[in-house]
């Protein structure tokens, strides 16, 4: 690549932090090996997900394509979703707007609150053959799976569910009675994945309040993941053990999910947050910032 320099926006959902790039005019296309060195926390700029936001080839107001932070393009990111929603409301002065994913058409839109937004994700996928898992279950709820000896395993029959992107979600007594940065790894490239998933520890401590913590597919340990947010909402209320509103405590704050019985979409609502501006010189990925963020911003107004 020839040398260039390009602005970025650093912004987070809960914590779940993104680089975003602006490539509806001036496409942009980067190496696996350059995602994956730009979103090193200790050598480069550091982020769970890089976003690219370029033109929709469906007309609508913007494609966002998605990369982990070890380079690896993935189709779903809610909280990327509700940040990008943030943005491209923002520019247009519009309170809905609509965004091509590899995972389909998702609407984002105002919700209470500053800085607050709620995106559709759509409805989940249960079939074994969508999440998708390498053998046939018919009934998702609880798979076979398991870690730890087979008479006393640690964790074991986790509920299955897609949302774009596959999850699994153990329910436990404690979320931080497990080892997740242990055993994450070995679950997210169980054979039973033939993609991969998203593996997350849940404990319902009160009536639709659910705490979680997740490892991300090609990410790690996060402070947020809003696809595991909804996939742990649906998987409650699909067996039974909250409503169809909840409440997902992650570490990175709370987050709303409404699995909506009129159509069977999932409604996901948090806060978004812009940390800075900054940009990147591509001959020698080195990067400063440029500009402060909403906390900047809000100091100012409260001075």
């Amino acid at each position: 690549m020839a040398s260039e320099t390009r602005p970025f926006l650093k912004m987070n959902g809960l914590g779940n932090d993104f680089v975003v790039w602006d490539a509806r005019v001036d496409p942009l296309r980067l190496s696996p090996e350059v995602v994956a060195r730009l979103g090193d926390r200790e050598t480069g700029i550091g982020f769970d997900q890089m976003i690219t936001v370029e033109r929709s080839s469906f007309g609508v107001d913007a494609f966002m394509r998605i990369h982990n932070q070890n380079g690896g393009e993935v189709s779903a990111c809610g909280n990327a979703t509700r940040c990008i929603g943030r943005l491209l409301m923002e520019e247009a002065g519009k309170d809905l707007v609509t965004i091509e994913t590899a995972a389909g058409l998702l609407h984002a839109f105002d919700a209470e609150g500053p800085r607050t937004v709620t995106v559709d994700m759509g409805k989940p996928r249960f079939e074994w053959d969508q999440i998708p898992l390498a053998e046939e279950f018919a009934d998702t709820r609880a798979i076979e799976l398991q870690i730890g000896p087979i008479d006393d395993p640690v964790l074991h029959t986790p509920a299955a569910v897609s949302m774009g992107n596959p999850h699994a979600i153990f329910w436990v007594d404690d979320v931080e009675g497990y080892e997740l940065e242990r055993f994450g790894p070995l679950l997210e490239q169980h054979p039973i994945f033939p993609e991969g998933a998203n593996i997350s520890l849940a404990h319902i401590f009160d009536e639709d309040q659910i705490r979680v913590k997740v490892w991300e597919r090609g990410v790690g340990l996060t402070l947020a993941c809003g696809t595991a947010a909804c996939a742990v909402g649906v998987a409650a209320a699909r067996d039974g053990k909250t409503g169809r509103k909840t409440t997902i405590h992650l570490p990175g704050g709370p987050i709303g999910i409404e699995w909506r019985e009129s159509d069977e979409h999932v409604l996901m609502t948090g806060l978004t947050e812009v940390e800075f501006e900054g940009e990147v010189d591509f001959e020698t990925l080195t990067w400063r910032k440029t500009g402060a963020g909403d906390a900047s911003t809000e100091a100012e107004a409260a001075s």
